[in-house]
């Protein structure tokens, strides 16, 4: 199932127990690839209150991606 929008991207709500723990919904696991023993990286949002959640190989793969479009703006830039 392929998501695209901001309403497919919601897999619905969870309670934080009382060690902090929560529980990631199936079908976000299922489509996300999120399996038992994957470390995730724990940020919180720059500007607002919220957490977010990443796989360090697809944060990593994401800012890899980021810094060429960054590159190839900048040599595009300097050759105008």
């Amino acid at each position: 199932m392929e998501r695209s929008s901001c309403e497919d991207c919601f897999y619905g709500s969870v309670t934080v127990g009382e060690r902090g723990q929560v529980v990631i919904p199936a079908e976000a696991r299922t489509f996300l690839g999120i399996k038992p023993g994957d470390k995730l990286l724990v940020m919180k949002h720059p500007f607002h209150k919220g957490v977010m959640l990443a796989r360090f190989e697809d944060l990593k793969g994401f800012l890899g991606e980021f810094c060429n479009q960054m590159e190839s703006a900048r040599e595009r830039d300097l050759g105008e």
